[in-house]
């Protein structure tokens, strides 16, 4: 009981394993990303010809894309789910409960039969999985974005937060690496089965992560909490309805970084391969790299926001992606393979990564440990629905429609201005104590 009353007296209670807890919570991560981002590069690359065989293939993509968005709309729900139970029961059990749904749905994905074998039932269940795949991650993200910063040092809560953050890109790097040696695989071949091999190798990355997640305690947090008989009785409604500032806050800085990646990890793909002509390789190898180079400055990032604080990095962020609209795609334009492998590095760890990497930690500070699950998960993936399921889909019919991407660009700005708005009336939570 001594160490409970330490904890709630404490402004931040850690615990000497940190390493185990950030590993624990990375590794996990990335296994979800990785399951979350493998439909991404299939729908680009693969689901519009297996799935979508009878329409043209403008039509086609826009169908793969619109199954590749429903798992956005299904993170919400996941958020909203996941986040009421680890609120109110824990946030280990619910973390252990995402990774299992998740490595279901991606598993399925991998064993389906396509629009050749059984017609209309192949898009049908690809929808169902998705909304699956989405659910997991939903609750995944905030679970093990609390799971490290509630055990975390007060003065370094960005840099373990931006950890868990790490999981992207590795996730990203794991998931375009599979893909890069799948399509060397003969068209033929890689159409009939290669492109089932990146979701069916998720089942043994789910069996390790899982076996290291049961390792951990739950948090010091949340125990606190427990013992003081301070659980909310609905989390999520007042995390949202009492709490509207810190929920809008929340959905407005996400919006400009989520449509960001996913125009560079989706729609670039199928705009230089399509439009461009573009080897799909080289998008994979453009794209892997970035995230290469990403492992390494979000934690740098993670590190600075602990420094000077988490804002800044959002004004930083929506600057760049400004600025970077339009030459993104002039960049792009211009063919040459180094010039499109650079663009696309600077892209994402600048567009991306400046925001991408305070979020596990200033996301959940915004809201009080009652409802901090609730709140965090519910206005992060709410945001993520919005800007990165229906941004690639709406930058694709622009791009069709205008016969270039001048839309596409506009549509960046415009995303990025509501993240500038939100940065505004965002407060400053570095120095905040955890348990309040």
């Amino acid at each position: 009981m001594a160490s409970t009353t330490a904890a709630i007296g404490s402004a931040s209670p850690t615990t000497p394993n940190m390493g185990a807890i950030a590993f624990a919570g990375t590794l996990g991560t990335i296994i979800e990303w990785y399951d979350f981002l493998i439909y991404g590069t299939a729908a680009a690359l693969v689901f519009n010809k297996l799935f979508f065989p009878t329409v043209t293939p403008l039509a086609g993509t826009l169908a793969a894309l619109a199954t590749y968005a429903v798992g956005f709309v299904a993170r919400p729900v996941g958020g909203a789910l996941f986040g009421y139970f680890g609120d109110r029961i824990g946030r280990k059990s619910m973390l252990m409960l995402t990774m299992f749904v998740m490595g279901l749905g991606t598993f399925l994905i991998g064993l389906l039969p396509t629009y050749g074998q059984i017609g209309i039932w192949a898009p049908a269940l690809l929808v169902v999985l998705r909304f699956i795949q989405g659910i997991g991650l939903g609750g995944e993200w905030g679970g093990a974005s609390l799971m490290v910063l509630e055990h975390a040092p007060s003065d370094r809560r960005g840099f373990y937060g931006s950890l868990v953050q790490v999981g992207f890109p590795l996730g990203l790097v794991t998931s375009s690496g599979v893909f890069a040696i799948v399509t060397l695989l003969p068209e033929e071949q890689f159409l009939a089965w290669g492109w089932r091999i990146p979701f069916l190798i998720s089942i043994v990355l789910v069996a390790l992560g899982a076996f290291i997640r049961a390792r951990i305690p739950e948090t010091p947090v949340f125990e606190a909490i427990k013992a003081k008989q301070d659980l909310s009785s609905n989390p999520f409604y007042e995390a949202v309805f009492k709490s509207p500032r810190a929920f809008l806050v929340a959905l407005g800085l996400k919006l400009s970084e989520v449509s960001w990646v996913y125009m560079l990890t989706v729609f670039v793909v199928v705009y230089a391969t399509t439009k461009l002509a573009l080897p799909r390789t080289l998008l994979l190898d453009a794209i892997f790299w970035a995230a290469v180079i990403e492992v390494a400055t979000i934690p740098l990032f993670g590190y600075l926001t602990d420094k000077i604080g988490r804002r800044p990095f959002y004004f930083a962020g929506v600057i760049f992606t400004i600025a970077f609209a339009f030459p993104l795609f002039w960049l792009l334009d211009m063919k040459t393979p180094w010039i499109v492998m650079t663009a696309v590095i600077v892209a994402l760890n600048f567009g991306h990564g400046l925001m991408f990497a305070p979020e596990s930690a200033y996301f959940p500070e915004l809201f009080g440990a009652r409802v901090r699950y609730s709140g965090a998960s519910f206005g992060f993936q709410a945001s993520a629905a919005i800007g990165g399921g229906f941004a690639p889909i709406i930058a694709t019919a622009l791009a069709a429609y205008m016969g270039g991407t001048a839309g596409v660009s506009v549509m960046l700005i415009l995303l990025a201005l509501l993240t500038l708005v939100a940065t505004f009336f965002a407060h400053e939570t570095k120095d905040q104590p955890l348990l309040k």
